[in-house]
């Protein structure tokens, strides 16, 4: 997974640093981008405005928290899924957010996996760890042409 750039969408800049931090620990030595909110990271895949755009050319993966001021995870997720180009991307809840129909809509948008934050810090690093492992053999493909 050496080329995928790893996208996280994360208001908490506390939840963000821990999951950069834990991911590393978990032999993940992708570049990691950081987005305090959904617009944030919509520009950047849709090259918009006039910050950080995406490469055509790399691969990425999306870490996605629900709860974020503005333009929401769930926005997010929708507007990602509903792009033809961007679709393939996987893209993977990770948010304190549990309750069920929550987890189904996500599902029924397109999201390829889903992680509570655990509220327990040393639950919340055991979480963080798997998620690595996990990283560390998916396979991710590449996202089509570009303009």
């Amino acid at each position: 997974m050496d080329e995928v750039v790893i996208l996280m969408a994360e208001d908490d800049a506390g939840h963000a640093e821990l999951v950069k931090r834990n991911l590393k620990k978990s032999g993940i030595s992708n570049e990691i981008l950081r987005f305090a909110d959904g617009a944030q990271v919509i520009n950047f895949l849709f090259r918009k405005g006039n910050g950080p755009h995406r490469d055509e050319n790399k691969a990425y993966l999306l870490l996605l928290d629900i709860r974020m001021p503005g333009l929401d995870g769930i926005e997010v997720l929708r507007t990602v899924k509903s792009s033809e180009e961007l679709k393939s991307m996987p893209v993977i809840m990770l948010t304190t957010t549990n309750t069920p129909e929550e987890v189904e809509r996500c599902h029924k948008l397109g999201c390829n996996s889903y992680i509570t934050k655990p509220v327990d810090y040393t639950s919340f690093v055991d979480a963080l760890h798997s998620l690595g492992l996990f990283l560390r053999v998916v396979t991710i493909p590449g996202l089509k042409g570009g303009k």
